[in-house]
């Protein structure tokens, strides 16, 4: 049983969105922190430290691979899953370059994204290089 439980960031400028993922996450048993923009979730990944943060590509103002250079300057460890709406594979390529473990393209599988999450989190170590979703 772990001491502490594990913190999950969700970035994204749609608010339905941040919602669904944060009913999810807590309802999994995480720490689930929510932010509609890039400054906003810097701050919280400095303050909170999240262990995974699950980032949104297309975010106004800073975008999701900005915002991907920031956490991992902040924290190489945080792991990050991108979110994606279809079509953006140059920007995938270059987010797995600077660190991201996997995208989800929108709209995606709630259980798929569930499952990769606890994997990442909850032990499954293999740094797992596959994009999930069609």
């Amino acid at each position: 049983m772990e001491l502490e439980k594990k913190k999950v960031l969700i970035v994204d400028d749609q608010n339905g969105i941040r919602v669904l993922l944060m009913e999810v996450f807590s309802s999994e048993g995480y720490n689930t922190f929510q932010a509609s923009n890039g400054k906003l979730a810097l701050e919280i990944v400095k303050n909170d430290a999240p262990d995974l943060v699950l980032l949104d590509m297309k975010i106004p103002g800073m975008d999701g691979l900005e915002i991907l250079k920031h956490v991992k300057a902040i924290d190489r460890n945080i792991k990050v899953i991108m979110m994606t709406a279809y079509g953006e594979l140059d920007m995938i390529k270059e987010a797995t370059d600077l660190g991201a473990l996997m995208h989800f393209t929108k709209p995606f599988d709630i259980d798929e994204m569930r499952i990769a999450v606890n994997m990442q989190l909850r032990g499954g170590n293999s740094p797992s290089r596959l994009a999930i979703g069609s």
